[in-house]
């Protein structure tokens, strides 16, 4: 999930204050942090970070975005079984599943690879996700800061918050819509166990026009707007927050283990709320997959109730373990590797 990442830390004859802070992420999700500190003697600077054009911006986005997916593909498809277990299946032989219990399972009946399987699909979702939401990202907050009046102010921090996670959960619904077919039909190849009704993203396309219609590729959108808003809007305001405090008290520590440890715990906080909806939006987005029956027959409400009745609260949180051990190296990579790209390109000529 866009854009051109910015932290001016400024430090003036030995004076060192953070002026302003702002960045974002990805994945639903996460976002980073490597600026560089420069020392002058008399007159302080802003922005001190690289600037790169719009085409860099959406390619380091991507492609920080794609990296990240593909190095945590094992437990997001783990996650994504979890999440859709009880849907077909008996509820009382769940309480037996356990996270090596599953990638057991899958490498036992599917082989290693399979831990990648849908990671194309991942991959061609991932990068115009990512990259529309980083740039989106960087827009939007341009534009509230406009409207607010805070662009050439020192802003106190409920200001930045508010801008923030305003931002975050805007660009985040702007990315999620524009990219929602290719969301859904890597959610149907990924859930796929041994019996293969998709064969690949085309056919899963062709697939579900045919036998659900164009709007089949839409299910559950309403759900991942809802998740997807707050999820990413936390991301970034807690991230932003934490990365603050940190560099103010602690202003000579490393800036990559910095972006690391913010960006996991941003990721953790917004997984762990919205966890919730995302597993509700996932049995949306496979209702009907595969000439199965419906499960779910009254919407997002009852799509929740149904769960909950069935499987209990703690039904809600099925798979939340995979997707905290996937979250916490995911959202540092994405964060970091966003940043590095931005660094390299900034050395490129560039046009707005």
């Amino acid at each position: 999930m866009n854009m051109e990442a910015r932290v001016g830390v400024v430090v003036e004859g030995g004076q060192r204050a953070l002026n302003s802070a702002h960045g974002a992420v990805a994945d639903a999700g996460a976002r980073k942090f490597l600026q560089p500190q420069h020392q002058h003697g008399h007159c302080s600077q802003q922005g001190l970070n690289p600037q790169i054009g719009t085409i860099q911006q959406l390619l380091a986005g991507g492609i920080a975005g794609a990296f990240s997916k593909t190095c945590t593909a094992p437990l997001a498809r783990l996650t994504i079984l979890f999440q859709v277990q009880g849907m077909h299946s008996d509820v009382s032989s769940l309480s037996k599943a356990s996270i090596w219990h599953e990638a057991s399972r899958v490498i036992n009946e599917e082989g290693f690879r399979a831990f990648w399987k849908g990671n194309l699909v991942t991959i061609a979702h991932r990068l115009p996700y990512s990259a529309v939401n980083f740039y989106a990202y960087e827009r939007y907050k341009s534009l509230l800061q406009s409207i607010l009046g805070l662009e050439n102010e020192r802003r106190n921090a409920s200001a930045d918050v508010c801008v923030h996670f305003v931002g975050g959960g805007l660009a985040g619904m702007t990315a999620a819509s524009a990219t929602y077919p290719l969301d859904l039909v890597r959610t149907r190849l990924a859930a796929q166990r041994n019996s293969i009704y998709y064969r690949g993203i085309w056919h899963a396309f062709h697939t579900i026009c045919k036998e659900e219609g164009f709007l089949g590729l839409y299910k559950g959108l309403g759900a991942t707007l809802l998740g997807v808003g707050p999820c990413l809007a936390i991301n970034f305001s807690v991230y932003e927050s934490l990365r603050s405090y940190w560099q103010l008290q602690r202003p000579n520590d490393s800036t990559v283990m910095v972006s690391l440890a913010c960006g996991s715990l941003s990721g953790i906080a917004s997984s762990t709320v919205t966890f919730p909806i995302d597993l509700v939006r996932r049995r949306m987005q496979l209702e009907g997959a595969a000439g199965q029956a419906r499960v779910y027959k009254t919407g997002l409400v009852g799509t929740f109730r149904h769960v909950i009745q069935s499987e209990g609260l703690r039904g809600l949180y099925r798979g939340i373990l995979p997707e905290y051990y996937k979250v916490v190296p995911g959202v540092g990579i994405v964060f970091m590797t966003y940043e590095t790209l931005k660094m390299l390109l900034s050395r490129m000529p560039s046009s707005y």
